[in-house]
Parts: C-alpha cells; sequence; structure tokens
C-alpha cells in the first residue's frame, strides 16, 4: 500500500504516524479515516496510532463532523483487539475535538489520549522517542 508523504507505518513496532500539515479540516480527517480502515483489513493485526497535530496551521471543523467520524470509528472496530491513539496537540481548538473523540471512543477498545510533549507519547505507546520526531528512516 502506497502511504502519502504524511503518514508513515512503522511495521516493527507496529505504529501508524501521521504528521499532516496546514488545514485541519474533514478531508484530511476522512483521508486519514480511510487509509486506517485499509490497514486494518490488510494487516489483521492491532496497531497504535501517532497523530502529530502541530503542523496545522488551520482548524476547519466541526463538532457533527467529529461526532459522525468518531462514531464510525466506534463501530468499524468494537470487534477488534485494543488499540492506542495518541495525539499531539497544543491547539486548543484541536484539543477540544480531540476530546470529543476520546470520549465518544471511550467505551470501544480504541483508546484516545491527547498530549502537549512527544515525549510522553513515546512512554505511553512504549516506542523511541526518535521514531516520533519524523527523522528517521520507514
Amino acid at each position: 500500500m502506497k502511504l502519502s508523504p504524511d503518514i508513515e507505518f512503522h511495521e516493527d513496532i507496529r505504529l501508524l504516524i501521521y504528521r499532516p500539515r496546514g488545514v485541519l479540516n474533514e478531508q484530511s480527517v476522512s483521508k486519514i479515516v480511510s487509509v486506517i480502515g485499509d490497514l486494518e483489513t490488510k494487516l489483521h493485526e492491532p496497531f497504535n496510532r501517532f497523530f502529530d497535530t502541530l503542523g496545522h496551521d488551520e482548524v476547519e471543523l466541526n463538532f457533527r463532523y467529529v461526532i459522525q467520524i468518531s462514531l464510525h470509528r466506534v463501530l468499524s472496530y468494537f470487534d477488534r483487539p485494543p488499540v492506542k491513539s495518541a495525539i499531539l496537540a497544543t491547539d486548543s481548538t484541536i484539543v477540544h475535538y480531540c476530546q470529543l473523540h476520546a470520549i465518544i471512543t471511550e467505551d470501544s477498545p480504541i483508546t484516545v489520549r491527547i498530549f502537549e510533549e512527544r515525549e510522553d507519547v513515546a512512554k505511553w505507546l512504549g516506542v523511541p522517542l526518535a521514531r516520533l520526531s519524523g527523522s528517521s528512516s520507514k
């Protein structure tokens, strides 16, 4: 599966990394949700996710869309093994949308946590910090 430059999959540590730039909108969210679904179907094994939102400079989302996409993820992943979804975010608008996503996925196998520091993400996911920086090779 060919991934765009802002998406990496590290099979050795079972981690999908998404580092989008620019506007956080329905199109960018739908893109990563589609990639996640495709990888879940193809791999048949669980993998954690890391979303580095620090490259976003604008947000064009609404609560209705976030609720819809969060419910979609809960329903499409309800019978699978637990996974962690770490979100690195400092923008208050992004944090609020991510908090809503975390609340909606709370009783599902998807555990969402929001972080302000990359080091905390690495600890929670149990991966080397260097793997989250974007400077490592795939």
